[in-house]
């Protein structure tokens, strides 16, 4: 659940300043870095999304504790400026006319940006639901093309964060809470439910945070697990779970179903990060080493969930890891050209 905090109050001009590396006008460039160090933005920035766009570099977005959800830009996955928000006031959903819009999924599709969201209120579990923005470029201005379902809808309690995913020729959208995680088809153009199409659930009540990533002939479903928004007291953390099938059954190390909350842990807390979870597409650099970025809280500083990175590795069976099994403080920066 993405519960927006405090911290969304403050101007997002004054929360992120200090944000890009850049070098004021006229002062030689800064060196290139070897190692970046957690978190890469100190702003709160929970449940991130990213692509690569077509100028080579990752946009951002993240829930809205910057209202109208924010969009950082980078070239490195460790630099970032923040560029703007999706939406305005006047432009952003009113599908759930008091809700707060969470847990974005950018993509491109058909020549466009799409930009997939959750709206709801804290608890609001059966009018909170999925709807869908498209753009031109990727720092937007974004257009709302408005819900896909609702909870009360499609029958799926807290129909939140929603997954896009193509795979055989065929659109998909997954999402849902710990009421469950479910999928369904989409239409051609990825904006609409396919008519007639059926939900499809594939894991239990433990999970939220759909990420799914194929990697050869296997599928790996990220969620996450625990509370996300309790300060310092958030149990989130980053599982796993395999299949030959893009529905599943997605099962953990041990062989347990994720229908049956059976997972793998890939990211758990330490003594600095705790709560990390929802993680961001995986990216791949130059050296072939991939990427992900996800929220935590930091201990050194608990207001908000802040972005961090880590790169995952995958073990002689092929499950991913990361080393200690927690965010590294400091570690060797990504490979980008």
């Amino acid at each position: 659940m993405k519960k927006q905090s405090l911290f969304s109050l403050l101007l997002a001009t004054v929360l992120f300043t200090g944000c890009s590396s850049s070098s004021h006008a006229g002062e030689p460039p800064a060196p290139e870095k070897d190692t970046y160090t957690n978190p890469v933005v100190r702003n709160s920035l929970p449940d991130p999304t990213i692509i690569r766009a077509k100028d080579g570099s990752f946009y951002l977005y993240a829930t809205e504790d910057v209202r109208n959800l924010p969009i950082l830009k980078s070239s490195n996955l460790v630099d970032w400026t923040y560029i703007g928000t999706a939406f305005t006031n006047n432009s952003r959903p009113t599908f759930e006319p008091d809700g707060g819009l969470w847990a974005p999924d950018i993509n491109y599709i058909n020549d466009q940006y799409v930009l997939y969201y959750s709206m709801s209120v804290w608890g609001g579990e059966w009018t909170c639901g999925v709807g869908v923005a498209v753009a031109d470029k990727p720092e937007g201005p974004f257009t709302d093309k408005g819900k896909l379902f609702r909870s009360n809808e499609i029958d799926v309690q807290n129909s939140i964060d929603p997954f896009y995913i193509e795979d055989g020729r065929k659109k998909y959208l997954f999402w849902g809470s710990f009421r469950g995680l479910y999928a369904i088809e989409l239409s051609a153009d990825g904006l609409s439910v396919k008519p007639d199409a059926e939900k499809k659930r594939i894991a239990g009540t433990a999970f939220e945070g759909t990420y799914i990533y194929k990697k050869g002939d296997d599928y790996y479903l990220f969620a996450s697990i625990g509370s996300c928004c309790e300060g310092v007291n958030s149990t989130y953390q980053l599982v796993v779970g395999r299949s030959k099938s893009l529905f599943g059954p997605y099962v953990d190390k041990a062989g347990k179903d994720m229908m049956e909350n059976g997972y793998t842990v890939v990211i758990g807390s330490n003594e600095r990060f705790v709560g990390n979870g929802h993680c961001s597409e995986i990216v791949q650099d130059n050296a072939g080493n991939d990427w992900l970025l996800y929220h935590g809280v930091d201990r050194n500083a608990p207001q908000g969930r802040v972005l961090l990175l880590s790169q995952i590795g995958w073990d002689a069976n092929g499950w991913p890891y990361v080393d200690g099994n927690s965010p590294d403080n400091q570690a060797a920066i990504p490979v980008f050209k």
